[in-house]
């Protein structure tokens, strides 16, 4: 049984980065803080989604295979993974 991943964000691009703190906050108060991870740069392959490493966030190009599909039936890829292994 697979779950969906913590946290989905549409792209338009196929070439992603992730720092794990991005979104969090934001707003006229906003100060950055100690959260997050190392910026990491994620390529999106023909699965149209690629999942960060760090924080398991998941990238997916709109309009690609993986846009509109039930995330939690699909399997983890993070760069340079095999989807086809289990």
């Amino acid at each position: 049984m697979s779950i969906a991943p913590p946290e989905v964000i549409h792209v338009e691009t196929r070439r992603v980065s992730c720092d794990g703190a991005s979104d969090i906050r934001s707003g006229r108060n906003y100060r950055p803080s100690a959260l997050g991870h190392p910026r990491i740069f994620l390529e999106i392959d023909e699965h149209g989604y690629v999942d960060c490493g760090y924080c398991d966030r998941r990238f997916v190009l709109k309009g690609g295979p993986a846009d509109g599909v039930d995330q939690a039936s699909l399997p983890d890829i993070s760069e340079g993974a095999d989807p086809g292994f289990r």
